[in-house]
């Protein structure tokens, strides 16, 4: 049982004895301004929450966010989102759930009385901060956004606590009763990864708390009931709610009510913020209907709303994050800044696939928009279905399934469903089907089609479980695809002599072109779905049109034709005609240099100042590489590394300064740039294609030919093996990484730059790229590796260079950096000869240390200090720290790279 503190006064007392525990560290991009962090544990009726906050520079009070995660995640995930706002003027403050990442307690799949308090209690600690705007005492103005379980908490806050002013909920649930159990059907495969999500998702029970192992009690009408097995760190009431539908595979009254009270539609009358909601298409968990139900409440409330439903979802896909992310900062500029300027886009915007960018292989993406939000029955038009009444048969055990949407499979797929690509399956017997006309002319399809059918079934108690869906069926008759790979599941109840229902099949934004026509299928069963065990006989008639909404007040960017189509020819002319007259005027590229055209790398006095300011990203930087090196460019964040390495590949130019690469000056399009491969931030591939098919994709769009790709010997040193004719889905991180070296390996460039390769990998992993790197290095070739793990670049470079607040700190081979007798570990003692503990050397004499004449700087490091001499030698440092009364017991050479490192650096962060 959790103990509750009683007043708001103290709860916020508490947080705030609790934020000094906080930590303040600096994060920064090369370009960007950098952005303040403090990590904090705040404890909520006895539950510890992990918090960050993040704000950027500048004085003032400025509007508050709160960020909440996914289903699973934690704060972490929205780290860099919430980053982006800190330096766009907000106060930023992100917390791992209940359960989740740090954060101690049970999952209560946000609980009113627990993770929705929580919400309330970090308002609390936000009303305190000095720098967050406050509408008056004790409400700071202040909006929340998340994806998933994080949308949904946001909405909820918004019910509960009236200090809320803006939401932007993504991808989430309106009613999870309505999401994990649609007309009465148990949606079992998204339940189930639920359930495993939350299987050990947090650290351990917080203190006076029972641990989640074992077995909890079963929780029904608000008694205990038989012991069940415990589910991970979900409280007992859900774990109980899902071992009971689970086994049933029929959900129950008390099961809707448990999760209905904990949905924002419990408290949509309350929601009257401004709120833009985004959803997915391509989302068999949380369908395009769970915003649309949110959308109708909250427009009924007064509340200015907008809808978006991008491409992807949490089948996969494009989920357009940089887009939404904009879009969501701009809709708290203008309700939160209260900027009335901002651009807050349209009331309603959908995602449409445009066809295949033949550079990446990837579906390229048009807007259509409108000025209000249409819903999902809009436009509606009438199509006859043909055929005779079927009959067809629910299988005993439900099995085989037909298959419509598999979670984490079919998303890449739903997204080209227009472009002919899909994953379906329905067995013979087990479904009816109905054909309408093709179509004489192309129909776009937005919002949810519906259809009146007649049910009968044979079951013993006269229901029926069904799953309808509507196909787009190509001219030959037998090409089909399910869009968005959705299904729409009903339950039929009393049919044992006939029924007539409605089916309202699942929303979709898809265009039917003219010669395909649609196809309604009823199915018996469906893999994502529980279906009745006992075998049954349903017979579906057809009892009118299928009606499909159109939406007819959209307008699709690409609908009209722009007026810059028409003048291009006259646009083309007059940049000639200026190309012409300035060409004299225009500097010329410098002359290529013979004597550095063996040297694969040569950067002079390179400098670059951060837009719109007097201050460096880069400053000064002067460095030679040589052929055959492994150079490790480290430098804690912020030292201009990303920088440096943007200004080499050709994609911004420096201010000053000259980057040669083989004696040619670097400009963008640089011919050069050929000899570079570059393995910046992973790669995006086509995961239903081979990653050789990636890797042919991809070369074919460079325009080269196809004997200079060398694919052969990049492959054997990137040693993917058989993988290489397996789909990218079915890759782990560390393939997925091999498969983006290959492809920047792709020509056997003689200069390779990679920007932490080994982000996300796994020991081994890692072990595996050191080796692909070393192995292409000793080709003869160059590579330069910006990475944070200091004890990788040291087994895996030969030479390095090492930036801080944009400037060279030292270059040259690891050994010589390492090993260098310049730098000392000086070591401490930790207890008396009588046994007293020894306190720690005070910062104050730390600092005074690396003040000493002679003495470059002095950091802290494990078992001592690190001493970097300027001059002084090593008996002149004894005799100095004898006398400021040091407890040194010993002093001599260190040879780690961390140590190193943060002696050069002044004991920063890599």
């Amino acid at each position: 049982m959790r103990l509750r503190l009683p007043r708001w006064a103290a709860v916020t007392a508490a947080l705030t004895v609790l934020a000094g525990a906080g930590t303040w560290t600096a994060v920064a991009s090369d370009d960007p301004p950098p952005v303040h962090r403090a990590d904090r544990t705040l404890d909520v009726d006895g539950v510890r929450l992990d918090t960050s906050y993040f704000t950027g520079d500048g004085d003032g009070r400025r509007p508050a966010v709160l960020l909440g995660h996914g289903f699973g995640g934690s704060k972490d995930d929205v780290r860099a989102q919430a980053e982006g706002l800190a330096r766009d003027g907000y106060a930023v403050l992100t917390w791992s759930a209940r359960g989740f990442g740090a954060s101690t307690g049970e999952i209560g799949l946000n609980d009113p009385d627990h993770e929705v308090k929580d919400v309330s209690r970090l308002i609390d600690w936000l009303a305190d901060r000095p720098e967050v705007l406050l509408d008056e005492a004790g409400d700071p103005r202040v909006g929340v956004s998340g994806a998933s379980y994080g949308g949904a908490i946001s909405l909820l806050a918004a019910g509960h606590d009236p200090r809320v002013d803006a939401i932007a909920p993504r991808i989430t649930y309106w009613n999870l009763a309505d999401a994990l159990f649609p007309d009465g059907v148990f949606k079992k495969l998204w339940a189930g990864i639920f359930f495993s999500a939350g299987n050990g998702a947090g650290p351990g029970p917080g203190a006076g708390e029972a641990p989640a192992t074992g077995e909890a009690p079963a929780v029904r009408d608000g008694k205990a009931a038989a012991k069940v097995p415990a589910c991970g760190r979900f409280s007992a009431e859900l774990c109980a709610l899902y071992q009971r539908v689970a086994v049933s595979g029929k959900p129950d009254a008390a099961a809707r009510a448990l999760l209905e009270a904990r949905s924002p539609s419990a408290v949509g009358d309350r929601i009257k913020v401004p709120a833009l909601l985004v959803q997915g298409q391509a989302d068999s968990l949380f369908t395009l209907a769970q915003s649309d139900a949110a959308a109708r409440t909250l427009a009924a409330n007064g509340a200015p709303v907008a809808v978006d439903w991008t491409s992807g979802g949490h089948d996969g896909g494009d989920q357009e994050t940089e887009r939404v992310e904009r879009r969501v900062g701009a809709w708290f500029d203008r309700w939160l800044k209260r900027d009335a300027s901002a651009d807050t886009g349209p009331a309603f915007r959908v995602s449409r696939t445009g066809g295949v960018d033949s550079t990446n292989g990837r579906a390229t993406l048009r807007a259509a928009t409108a000025d209000r939000y249409p819903g999902l029955a809009s436009g509606a038009t009438a199509l006859a279905l043909a055929g005779p009444p079927q009959t067809f048969a629910n299988p005993p055990g439900g099995a085989p399934p037909a298959v419509s949407a598999v979670p984490g499979l079919g998303g890449g797929l739903s997204g080209l469903s227009s472009l002919g690509v899909g994953l379906s399956l329905d067995f013979p017997g087990q479904h009816a089907r109905f054909d309408a006309k093709p179509q004489t002319g192309a129909v776009r399809i937005t919002g949810a089609p519906t259809v009146r059918v007649r049910v009968a079934s044979t079951a013993a108690d006269g229901s029926a479980v069904l799953f309808a869906k509507v196909y787009d069926v190509g001219p030959d008759g037998r090409q089909q695809v399910l869009p968005a790979q959705l299904v729409a599941p009903v339950r039929v109840e009393d049919a044992r002599a006939g029924r007539d229902v409605t089916l309202t099949l699942p929303a979709i934004d898809h265009e039917v072109e003219a010669g395909h026509r649609l196809r309604l299928v009823v199915a018996a069963t469906d893999l994502g779905y529980a279906s009745p065990a006992a075998p049954a006989a349903y017979t579906v008639a057809v009892r009118g049109p299928l009606t499909v909404p159109t939406a007819p007040g959209l307008a699709t960017q690409a609908a009209a034709l722009p007026w810059w189509v028409w003048g291009l020819p006259l646009i083309g002319l007059a940049v000639a005609v200026a190309l012409l007259l300035t060409a004299r005027r225009r500097t010329a590229a410098p002359a290529p240099d013979p004597e550095l055209a063996p040297v694969p790398l040569q950067i002079t006095g390179l400098s670059k100042k951060y837009k719109g300011g007097e201050r460096y990203s880069v400053k000064d930087l002067s460095f030679r590489v040589e052929q055959g090196q492994v150079l490790g460019l480290l430098g804690p964040n912020g030292a201009g590394k990303t920088t440096t390495l943007r200004m080499l590949m050709g994609l911004i130019a420096p201010d000053e300064g000259e980057i040669r690469v083989f004696g040619q000056a670097i400009r963008p399009g640089a011919p050069v740039l050929s000899r570079v491969g570059a393995f910046v931030e992973g790669a995006g591939f086509l995961p239903h294609l081979s990653g050789r098919e990636n890797l042919d994709l991809y070369w074919k769009a460079t325009g080269r030919p196809a004997e200079d790709a060398h694919v052969d010997e990049a492959l054997r040193i990137a040693n993917l093996g058989g993988a290489l004719e397996r789909a990218v889905r079915t890759y782990s991180q560390g393939m997925r990484q091999r498969l983006a070296l290959a492809q920047a390996m792709l020509g056997l460039p003689d200069l390779l730059i990679l920007d932490e390769p080994t982000n996300g990998l796994d020991p081994p992993q890692i072990r595996e790229m050191r080796e692909v790197m070393i192995r292409y290095a000793a080709g003869g070739r160059t590579v330069i590796v910006s990475s944070h793990l200091l004890a990788e670049v040291e087994q895996s470079c030969t030479h390095l260079v090492v930036m801080d607040r944009g400037q060279l700190v030292q270059a040259g081979p690891v050994a010589e950096i390492t090993g260098s007798g310049d730098t000392l570990l000086v070591t401490l003692a930790e207890r008396t000869p009588d046994g007293t503990p020894v306190p720690p050397v005070p910062d104050a004499l730390v600092e005074k240390i690396g003040a000493l004449p002679g003495v470059g700087s002095a950091a802290r490091t494990d078992g001592g200090l690190l001493v970097r001499l300027d001059g002084a030698d090593a008996t002149a440092l004894i005799g100095e720290l004898v006398r400021l009364d040091v407890p040194l017991t010993g002093v001599g050479p260190h040879r780690r790279l961390e140590d190193a490192f943060l002696t050069l650096i002044g004991g920063g962060a890599a």
